[in-house]
């Protein structure tokens, strides 16, 4: 006897790199402000912290936060795998060195893949960004019997015939430049003639790397960029004109979804020089090389330190400083009650979902704001030096344009032209795409399906804490065991 049918047949799933949700609309993006009226728009979506795409890579495929997941950075100092750099989750060989040294549990959450396959369900996925971001969508895809290819080339995964089997049918893979056009229209083309209608899997994922790569080099609001904006949604709209062309499409599940969004940055700083001028001596992260330093911090408009030599004196006189520069937004640390930090003044880890016995032993987030950039947009931070140029995007803390992301469903049931307010994230992405094939969650998933009846939302968490002239402010939604974050900063 078999139980009631699922909503869903098939999911198809489009991730837009990056993508604001306030960069859709009919003007920018026709197709997928069109879609977004054929669905539900959960408008108040959010990333996790950091809100990298390698943390939120794996948040989307397990449904879970960082501190289950532990991917706790798009780099990271990681002494299981290696003492001489810190681990780059974008290099082939760095997840290569972590997935031997965990023996093949990296990600400690399960995967939605997992589930998929342990169900007898495929998972077939298109990736055009990094190794690392392509591998942690399907950690065990191999494993799996799943496919996964990722733009960069048959070295730069753990499934080569799937890079094999597309060059033969569709030629060389794309030169990879800015901006991306040709890795775009390329991966469309393999995802809608070859994943779709030849793989046919269950859940079928495309991953573009824009818009946020042209955000990032290209600035939010230029016209090139806002080319790469109407290149991605073109693509899009082939995609959902092949699903709107089937003699089954309403047995299609379509959910258009980003990682993280981004604000623009409107300043560098020397951050490992300022802390060598105050006593301590480090190294950043994309050096490669640990050689004389005291801590290794990485970068960006957020990023860790770990103590390499000091102890808890050192963390405790890093944190000071850093709480008494103008320049610094937020600071976290581990341990202390769940909200406050071991250090006085600054928030605990625990209170971002960040507290994974992989967790670094400080974490710091630059200043920013919700003033207007050179193009209107809302959102502007500071970052460390040699990231992105000055005036490009950014994103890593818990700025809200960064933190809000693009999700909406169309199919399952849901309603359609429907904007839901009601705190949402993320992680409910991998938990939906089960319960619409009629399977129950992982184990691990920390999100909750999006097909549940709606509830009551409660009124946002605030949270404060500080030293001296320094008083920092998080605001969060708690659901059920589950934590939304909504925006953090500082407090003037």
């Amino acid at each position: 006897m078999t139980g009631p049918r699922p909503p869903a047949d098939r999911v198809v799933l489009c991730v837009f790199d990056g993508l604001r949700p306030d960069f859709v609309t009919p003007e920018r993006m026709p197709n997928l402000a069109r879609f977004a009226g054929q669905g539900t728009w959960f408008r108040e979506a959010r990333s996790v912290f950091p809100s990298m795409t390698r943390v939120a890579t794996t948040a989307i495929a397990t449904g879970a936060h960082p501190r289950v997941h532990g991917i706790v950075g798009n780099a990271f100092y990681f002494p299981q795998a290696t003492r001489s750099h810190v681990l780059d989750l974008g290099r082939w060989d760095d997840i290569s060195l972590a997935v031997q040294a965990t023996g093949g549990r990296f990600v400690t959450a399960e995967p939605m893949g997992d589930v998929l396959a342990r169900a007898g369900r495929r998972m077939a996925v298109v990736h055009t960004g990094s190794a690392g971001a392509a591998y942690l969508i399907n950690p065990h895809a191999r494993d799996n019997g799943h496919w996964t290819l990722p733009i960069l080339g048959r070295e730069h995964g753990g499934t080569p015939e799937a890079a094999d089997a597309v060059i033969a049918r569709f030629g060389p893979l794309p030169p990879r430049r800015l901006p991306r056009f040709e890795e775009t229209d390329y991966a469309e083309r393999v995802f809608r003639e070859h994943v779709l209608e030849t793989l046919k899997p269950d859940v079928a994922l495309i991953w573009f790397n824009e818009p946020d790569t042209a955000f990032h080099y290209r600035s939010l609001g230029s016209p090139e960029t806002l080319d790469v904006v109407r290149t991605v949604d073109d693509a899009f709209g082939r995609i959902l004109g092949w699903v709107d062309a089937q003699p089954d499409a309403d047995r299609y599940t379509v959910i258009a979804a980003s990682d993280h969004g981004q604000i623009t940055m409107r300043d560098a700083l020397p951050l490992c020089d300022l802390l060598r001028g105050a006593g301590h001596v480090g190294r950043r992260g994309v050096e490669r090389t640990l050689d004389g330093a005291r801590f290794v911090m990485t970068g960006g408009n957020m990023g860790e330190i770990r103590i390499l030599e000091g102890g808890a004196a050192r963390r405790d006189a890093i944190a000071r400083w850093l709480m008494a520069q103008s320049f610094t937004g937020m600071v976290f640390t581990r341990g202390g009650d769940g909200i406050a930090g071991e250090v006085p003044g600054t928030f605990s880890l625990s209170l971002v979902d960040l507290d994974h016995a992989r967790a670094p032993d400080l974490v710091f987030v630059l200043r920013s704001d919700d003033g207007p950039d050179p193009f209107g947009h809302p959102g502007l931070g500071l970052m460390t030096e040699g990231d992105v140029p000055v005036g490009g995007g950014m994103h890593g803390g818990l700025n809200r344009y960064e933190l809000n992301t693009t999700l909406i469903l169309r199919g399952a049931g849901l309603p359609a032209g429907v904007i839901d307010r009601r705190p949402s994230g993320i992680i409910d992405i991998a938990p939906t795409v089960l319960a619409t094939l009629g399977l129950p969650p992982a184990a691990t998933m920390t999100g909750r399906s999006l097909l549940d009846p709606a509830a009551e939302s409660e009124a946002p968490r605030i949270y404060e804490t500080g030293l001296g002239g320094f008083r920092q402010r998080l605001a969060s939604a708690e659901r059920d065991g589950s934590r939304i974050l909504l925006q953090g900063g500082r407090v003037d």
